[in-house]
């Protein structure tokens, strides 16, 4: 039976997953205690699910527990990473190089940065979203300090070759930060192989729940020193103090099992019902794929109209149909998306474009109405203009 509105906006944030929802709720009521009571066994057992979780998250991105700090959200993952490299490292350089098509999280960061006399260059990236890596290495300078690339794109799915930007930070003695908050979970993500120095994600966009997310810092080769940015009590190794989050940590730790587990048959069964959606919408007059459709995410499709505005399209979507146009953290504003912009698109071209994100739970039931729903909206959007 087909449950309305079918959601298909799973890179805004994806349901918990009954398992996760399951390892978490005995965290709420009998085992409540603070991971850092260290006297009695409530202290304990929440510490020991801690350590638990924090393994789990390590076993999924190739890294040691000892290098997982975890945090309220990638948001202030992007924060501490960003802020927190900038001052440890203020005496070797103060310059950061990035995309113009990073999450706000870290456009924002940078920004804030810049009043404080840090050094950013936003590099452009080519029509398909990849980055230019000649352009990359053109930009480094002596005073470069970091690359801040993101992991794949949460407007177009599109994968950065990260092991190649990895190897020119490394010939340079650049560390690597990544958002990999689309990509964990949905993609292979080494952080060995893919010489990765520091690496923010978060819970809720692999089945787990909100306001908990976690940063990978390297310890060896290079060791990576961050400055904290929330100071009180000295947790988490001294980077982020604050009373641990058990239920939302015990939740990512289980939602990051599920995904090592079932991550290469969700992202086949997902990439197969995304390829029918959009083979089934690119037979529709004057619809295109944005970004590169070889290295994206297997989950997500962004089409542009060229014969609807955004608007319309939505508010014809929007009945039954859960979908977004932009991400959903600048979703508020009017503007254009600023990814989309960035790939060469007109304003009007940008303003019609919808992004379709699917999960686990995505049934070919959801997509065949799906494509029914869109082909319906966009008959019907052209009758009206044609008028």
């Amino acid at each position: 039976m087909l449950k309305l509105p079918v959601y298909l906006d799973n890179n805004a944030t994806t349901p918990v997953d009954p398992a996760v929802l399951e390892a978490m709720i005995p965290f709420f009521t009998q085992h409540f205690g603070n991971a850092a009571s260290k006297n009695h066994i409530f202290g304990w057992e929440a510490d020991e699910a801690v350590t638990y979780a924090r393994e789990q998250v390590a076993h999924l991105i190739g890294a040691e527990p000892n290098e997982i700090i975890f945090t309220s959200g990638a948001t202030e993952s992007n924060n501490l990473a960003l802020k927190g490299i900038v001052e440890t490292y203020a005496v070797k350089g103060n310059h950061i190089i990035t995309l113009n098509t990073e999450h706000k999280a870290v456009l924002d960061t940078c920004k804030h940065l810049e009043k404080q006399g840090v050094e950013v260059t936003y590099l452009p990236v080519q029509e398909d979203g990849l980055i230019d890596i000649k352009a990359l290495e053109a930009a480094i300078k002596p005073t470069t300090i970091l690359i801040a690339v993101m992991y794949a794109n949460n407007e177009i799915g599109v994968i950065q070759p990260i092991s190649t930007i990895s190897a020119i930070a490394k010939k340079h003695g650049i560390l690597l930060f990544t958002d990999a908050t689309q990509a964990v979970g949905k993609i292979l993500v080494d952080v060995v192989k893919d010489g990765i120095d520091i690496m923010a994600f978060s819970a809720h966009k692999m089945y787990g729940p909100k306001g908990v997310g976690a940063l990978y810092v390297r310890r060896k080769n290079p060791r990576v020193k961050l400055v904290a940015q929330i100071d009180g009590g000295g947790h988490e190794r001294g980077m982020r103090s604050g009373t641990l989050n058990v239920p939302g940590i015990v939740g990512l730790g289980k939602a990051c099992e599920l995904c090592r587990l079932q991550m290469a048959d969700d992202a086949a069964r997902t990439a197969r019902l995304r390829n029918k959606l959009e083979q089934a919408i690119l037979q529709l007059e004057g619809v295109t794929v944005n970004g590169n459709t070889l290295y994206r995410l297997p989950n997500v499709s962004n089409l542009s109209f060229q014969y609807a505005d955004g608007e319309g399209l939505l508010m014809g979507f929007n009945k039954n149909l859960a979908v977004s146009s932009g991400s959903a953290c600048s979703s508020a504003s009017l503007e254009p998306s600023y990814v989309l912009k960035a790939l060469g698109l007109s304003n009007d071209l940008a303003h019609s474009s919808v992004r379709f994100s699917l999960s686990r739970f995505t049934t070919e039931e959801e997509i065949d109405f799906a494509i029914q729903q869109i082909t319906l909206t966009l008959q019907e959007l052209k009758i009206w203009s044609h008028g």
